[in-house]
C-alpha cells in the first residue's frame, strides 16, 4: 500500500509539507520497483532532502500538483543489485566501477583512485564489500 501524506514513515514527520510529499513520491516509487521498505526510507529521506534543498519554484510548484500514490513500474529496476558486492576494474582505457551481476558499469574514471572512491561510496551506502582488480586483470 503506498504512503500518501496522511500515513508515511515517522522519520518524515518533521520535514515541510513539500519536502514530505517529495520523500513519499520517491519512496512510493521505489516501492513499486521492489525495494525493500527498509533500503527505501534512508534514500527516500537522502534523496528528497537534496531535492527539496536545490529545486527551482517551478519544481516546487508542479510537485504540488503531483499525484505520488501513483507509479508505474521501472522495468530496468534491479533492487536485488543492492545486496551485491562493486568491482572496480579496469577496461577500455578507463577505470570501471560495476556491481556484481550488472549489465553494465555504473561510473567510469580516468583514475582508479577516483573509481575506489566511488565504490567505497556505495559500498558503505548498501553495506557490501569492494572486490578491487589490478589493472592487466
Amino acid at each position: 500500500m503506498p504512503w500518501t501524506m496522511e500515513d508515511y514513515p515517522q522519520s518524515w514527520k518533521n520535514f515541510d509539507k513539500l519536502e514530505r510529499k517529495k520523500a513519499i513520491d520517491i519512496g512510493n516509487a521505489m516501492l513499486k520497483d521492489g525495494y525493500s521498505e527498509s533500503d527505501t526510507i534512508p534514500i527516500a529521506t537522502k534523496q528528497a532532502e537534496s531535492w527539496y534543498k536545490n529545486a527551482s519554484q517551478q519544481e516546487l510548484d508542479e510537485l504540488k500538483n503531483k499525484k505520488i500514490t501513483q507509479h508505474q513500474k521501472d522495468s530496468e529496476a534491479n533492487p536485488e543489485l543492492n545486496e551485491r558486492d562493486v568491482h572496480v576494474y579496469f577496461e577500455d582505457d578507463s577505470w570501471k566501477v560495476k556491481t556484481d551481476g550488472a549489465k553494465q558499469a555504473s561510473d567510469r574514471f580516468d583514475k582508479k583512485e577516483d573509481a575506489m572512491k566511488r565504490a567505497r561510496n556505495i559500498a558503505d551506502n548498501r553495506d557490501v564489500e569492494i572486490i578491487e582488480h589490478k589493472k592487466d586483470e
